[in-house]
């Protein structure tokens, strides 16, 4: 009987498969959103002030951001907790792949989301004179509480590993 709940618990990992396989369909909505940024920013280069192209351009480097966090969590997340991926030997393999645990992909997920926040920031400062000074400092004690608790995660991840 113990074998079988065991085994039974262990099958249930492939549960997650689905999640991730839904994560590529994010993936593929966010290059959709890409390729039609740059398709509505490109005509428009020319017109655009310098300020309004590096907005777009940040939201063109965040959108690279959040996707290289979807393929990481992706690929370690099925590598870790529903199965190994099998690539033939003559084809190209990511690096990191196979060599993210749990710890090392949180602490990357945390480092993408203070660089997420920190361009998002950058944005709103470049348009500050239309923003409260308010909002402006809750934005500011967002992003600190984003880098406050990465480095916690990094620091709490460095203790437990010595």
């Amino acid at each position: 009987m113990e074998k079988t709940v065991e085994r039974l618990m262990y099958a249930t990992r492939w549960l997650l498969a689905p999640i991730y396989i839904g994560l590529s369909f994010a993936l593929l909505a966010l290059a959709i959103k890409f390729f039609q940024e740059v398709v509505h920013v490109l005509p428009h280069v020319l017109e655009l002030s310098e300020n309004d192209l590096i907005l777009a351009i940040l939201s063109f480097i965040d959108m690279g951001l959040v996707g290289g966090l979807l393929v990481m969590v992706m690929f370690s997340g099925y590598e870790n907790y529903v199965s190994s991926i099998d690539i033939e030997k003559d084809a190209e393999r990511l690096s990191w792949l196979g060599k993210l645990d749990t710890g090392s992909l949180k602490n990357k997920v945390a480092a993408a989301i203070v660089a997420i926040s920190s361009i998002h920031l950058l944005r709103i400062f470049m348009g500050i004179q239309e923003i409260a000074n308010d909002k402006l400092v809750w934005y500011v004690i967002i992003h600190l509480t984003f880098v406050l608790s990465a480095l916690v995660m990094a620091f709490i991840d460095r203790f437990s590993r010595h």
